[in-house]
């Protein structure tokens, strides 16, 4: 959604722009291209083989920093940047990540156990599993994966650890057949194309790397240090972050303000965004890119 992401930004030549989720440089590389010769790119990635890529790159008006986008704030404090003209949020997975097995994100090919978008910190998915306990890992992945046989998939995770100790769940493999195994015997029918082990994936990948309280940090964070007029762009891939992110624009611009508990009438807020747009990928842009499907762009502008 390059394309759309651009146009989102309403990008000034002469301005400063954030790219909190650096990846491989797809955003960033379209924003230097609408950049003047004064303008400003500063990148962030968690993850220290995006910013490799990004230190490759030479160009003055731009700066990769080594961060979670939760730390946006300190970030540009210790810069000496002030306020933003833009800040663009890609979130999920990036394909390098997806692609790697050695990363441990991917369901479909065997790999260790890990999903951590920084290597350096925290603890790998399997390190969790192993010492959590049976009601934790089904609250994760209801919570984190909206998954209705959360109880029954823990329960064969458990039982997997109890069996075969620090030898379970080695691989991405190992856990994806134990999942389908279960989603499969609850489950009738299983979608063409739909692996039954999405969910969970989704769930603990979300939980060990804190996905959701990094982008409610972020946005406010974001919200903060935006010029009046400056832009907010933020794409997301499922309902647990469009929905956080939805409300927090709705929040901000004064739709969701709190009620008087007697007359009802929303109570005066200050309004500090207003929503511009909600933009799908358009069949042309899925066919390119089929992770793009899921794919939804608020934008919101500083008041």
């Amino acid at each position: 959604m390059c394309g759309a992401v651009i146009e989102a930004l309403a990008i000034r030549k002469q301005g400063v722009y954030v790219d909190c989720t650096f990846g491989r440089g797809g955003h960033s590389r379209a924003v230097l291209e609408r950049l003047g010769p004064t303008g400003r790119l500063l990148a962030l990635d968690r993850d220290p083989e995006a910013v490799r890529v990004g230190e490759g790159w030479i160009d003055p008006r731009f700066r990769i920093v080594h961060a979670a986008f939760s730390e946006l704030g300190s970030v540009l404090d210790r810069l000496g940047v002030g306020k933003v003209d833009g800040v663009l949020i890609d979130l999920g997975v990036s394909s390098p990540q997806l692609d790697d097995p050695a990363r441990g994100f991917s369901f479909r090919q065997s790999g260790p156990l890990d999903m951590r978008m920084d290597p350096s910190r925290g603890m790998p998915v399997r390190q969790w599993l192993l010492q959590a306990s049976e009601q934790e890992i089904a609250k994760v992945i209801a919570e984190y994966g909206e998954e209705r046989f959360a109880v029954q998939i823990a329960s064969a995770i458990a039982a997997r650890i109890r069996r075969d100790g620090d030898a379970a769940l080695l691989t991405t493999r190992e856990l994806a057949e134990l999942v389908a195994g279960v989603v499969r015997r609850r489950q009738r029918h299983v979608a063409p194309g739909h692996d039954p082990a999405t969910r969970a994936f989704q769930a603990f990948r979300i939980f060990i790397n804190r996905e959701l309280e990094e982008l409610a940090d972020v946005l406010v964070g974001a919200c903060e240090r935006l010029v009046s007029g400056g832009r907010m762009a933020v794409i997301s891939f499922h309902s647990l972050e469009d929905r956080l992110v939805k409300r927090f624009i709705a929040e901000q611009s004064g739709r969701d303000a709190p009620r008087d508990p007697v007359t009802g009438a929303h109570l005066p807020v200050a309004m500090r965004l207003r929503p511009v747009a909600r933009v799908l990928p358009d069949p042309d842009e899925v066919r390119i890119n089929p992770r793009s499907r899921s794919a939804v762009l608020r934008v919101a502008q500083r008041t």
